[in-house]
C-alpha cells in the first residue's frame, strides 16, 4: 500500500525514491558508505500532470546528475523531469 508522498510533483516532473545502491562490488568486497555511488534506478511516487509516459509505481532509470534530492519526513526523494528518465525498467 502506497503511502501518502508529502510532494506534488508540477508539469512534467515525477517524484521517486531511489533504490539501494550496491553495497559490494563484483568480486565480494564491501563498499564503505563514502565509496557508494547513487544508484540510478528509482520507483515512482507520483507524477505531474503534463507526464505522458510514466505512471505511479514505475522503476526508472534516471539520467545522472539531473535530478534535485529533497528529504522531506526523513525519506529521500528525487526530482526529475521526464525527459532526464532514460528508461522504464521492465
Amino acid at each position: 500500500v502506497m503511502t501518502k508522498v508529502p510532494l506534488a510533483p508540477l508539469a512534467d516532473r515525477v517524484v521517486a525514491t531511489r533504490e539501494e545502491a550496491a553495497t559490494k562490488t563484483a568480486a565480494g568486497l564491501y563498499l564503505p558508505d563514502n565509496a557508494k555511488e547513487k544508484s540510478q534506478v528509482a520507483k515512482v511516487v507520483a507524477v505531474g500532470k503534463d507526464v505522458k509516459e510514466i505512471k505511479d509505481g514505475d522503476r526508472i532509470i534516471v539520467r545522472e546528475y539531473s535530478t534535485t534530492d529533497v528529504k522531506v519526513e526523513g525519506i529521500e526523494y528525487l526530482i526529475a523531469k521526464e525527459e532526464d528518465i532514460l528508461a522504464i525498467v521492465a
